[in-house]
């Protein structure tokens, strides 16, 4: 799958990107409109994947847990937080993350999904750009993805202007090993994150020796190792403990903030806002935001979005996610 580098991923007639299209796992919206920034190169390093690790959770069979908790069909029930109800205002994005760390890294996981089965997701737009006669605000606008664990095929099914499904499609890929250039499989995703150690700092410095995204020129060390962990954070298939790893390492950053109150997706849903800065709009010139969406129960990602004075210009929620038995199911 090939990185959007054009603003046309932006516009509002688009349909949704599927998984064949973004970079790993997540809607890289925010990377789509910084065009004429450095392509990065991502899990260009095969040895990320250790092989010492492939091996030793094959033996222990370490069980893995979706990104997405919630919504219907999801194939992971997830145990609401045992703790106080969430107060948002006044804590940081440091604290949050720790918070949210510790809840994490003590949820049992699912068991490991096989070769053949697949990652079935459901995903709402968040796109509320559009202005104006004869525009459309495609907010809400859904697609169904189905991903194989072992990255050989995708597949999607599109709806008519009527909201009628059409027939599935199915595409067959070959994302190990570096069968795609910059992208990995949910199987590979998973290896490193296993692998990851429970500290912040220990996870960066891991990280960082690997360096699995590449630096851009005049980047700092801050935008590298966000965009290091950002990338793990889209994975589709997440072990509890490497989740609490990554919330840990982002926060040991600067720049984070936290809205102060929930915030309402594309589908309804009230979310936790964590975002990051992400550069200018070449468009404008103006700073743009990735924001992260969290569920407050599970603090399981829904999804991200592009943030712009305060204006959403991009992103996806996750409706539903689960592992099925093949490509069209929907667990």
């Amino acid at each position: 799958m090939d990185e959007m580098t054009e603003v046309r991923g932006l516009r509002a007639g688009a349909p949704l990107p599927d998984r064949a299209r973004l970079a790993p796992g997540r809607a890289r919206l925010a990377e789509a409109a910084r065009a004429g920034e450095r392509r990065r190169t991502l899990w260009r390093q095969r040895e990320f994947v250790i092989t010492g690790v492939v091996a030793a959770v094959a033996a222990v069979a370490v069980t893995a847990s979706l990104l997405a908790g919630a919504g219907a069909g999801a194939g992971r029930k997830v145990r609401p937080a045992a703790q106080p109800a969430l107060r948002l205002e006044g804590m940081s994005a440091a604290a949050f993350l720790r918070s949210a760390a510790d809840v994490v890294d003590t949820e049992p996981d699912d068991a490991v999904p096989t070769a053949e089965q697949w990652i079935y997701t459901r995903r709402a737009q968040e796109l509320v750009r559009a202005s104006g006669p004869g525009s459309t605000d495609p907010r809400g606008r859904e697609q169904e993805t189905w991903l194989r664990y072992d990255g050989t095929a995708t597949a999607d099914r599109q709806y008519d202007s009527e909201g009628r499904p059409q027939k599935l499609s199915v595409t067959p890929l070959h994302l190990e090993n570096g069968g795609a250039g910059d992208e990995r499989s949910p199987r590979e995703l998973y290896r490193v994150l296993a692998a990851l150690p429970a500290g912040g700092e220990r996870t960066l410095k891991v990280l960082r020796e690997k360096n699995a995204v590449a630096d851009g020129e005049g980047e700092s060390r801050t935008s590298s190792d966000y965009a290091e962990i950002a990338v793990l954070l889209s994975a589709d298939v997440m072990p509890s403990k490497g989740l609490a790893s990554l919330y840990r390492a982002l926060a040991t950053l600067p720049g984070g903030r936290l809205t102060g109150h929930l915030v309402r997706t594309a589908t309804g849903r009230r979310v936790v806002a964590l975002s990051y800065a992400r550069g200018l709009d070449p468009r404008n010139g103006k700073p743009m935001r990735e924001e992260w969406l969290i569920d407050p129960r599970t603090y399981r990602i829904t999804g991200t979005r592009t943030v712009e004075d305060g204006r959403i210009i991009a992103g996806i929620s996750v409706v539903a996610k689960a592992v099925v038995r093949e490509a069209g199911d929907r667990g």
